[in-house]
């Protein structure tokens, strides 16, 4: 079964059982909905979400049977992922933020640097790139503009060459 990355548990929240959550999918909704199934960790271990509620920034994710801080505290730091059978496909020119993440970053057939992590933001989302200088830098990803290419097949992001930019 492939997975994609949805979370990341960081911390529990109060005594009966709910966990932090670090939610990267612009899709909360559909992918913490109560009954659906997620995976915990790299051995994917499944649960069926009890219930899911923003706060701060941060999800609260109950699992069902799972209602006691001793029996979920031992997931803190762990991913969270759903089935990719479970998730409808994207549309032409759309990723995610899993599938953007560790991509080699080009500007006119150079590595640049890499992507470290995708946020969102308020008008479009953001490409943090850890640059060959060790530096970090923003990219708004935005097609056409920005973004020239990306190339999932081969790893990398093409962006255009604008000054300042990279």
């Amino acid at each position: 079964m492939e997975y994609v990355l949805i979370g990341k548990i960081v911390n529990t929240f109060g005594i009966k059982g709910e966990l932090k959550v670090d939610s990267y999918t612009d899709f909360v909704k559909d992918r913490y909905k109560k009954g659906s199934t997620v995976y915990v960790g790299e051995d994917h271990l499944p649960f069926t979400v009890e219930s899911a509620k923003e706060y701060k920034g941060f999800l609260h994710v109950l699992f069902k049977d799972n209602n006691d801080i001793n029996l979920v505290e031992k997931y803190k730091n762990l991913n969270i992922y759903k089935s990719k059978e479970d998730i409808k496909p994207l549309k032409k020119g759309e990723y995610y933020f899993s599938d953007l993440k560790d991509l080699d970053v080009y500007c006119e057939d150079v590595c640049c640097g890499k992507v470290i992590s995708v946020e969102e933001g308020m008008h479009s989302n953001y490409l943090r790139v850890l640059k060959e200088d060790k530096k970090e830098t923003l990219v708004p990803f935005i097609m056409d503009i920005f973004i020239e290419k990306v190339d999932l097949d081969n790893k990398r992001i093409d962006v255009v060459k604008m000054e300042g930019l990279l």
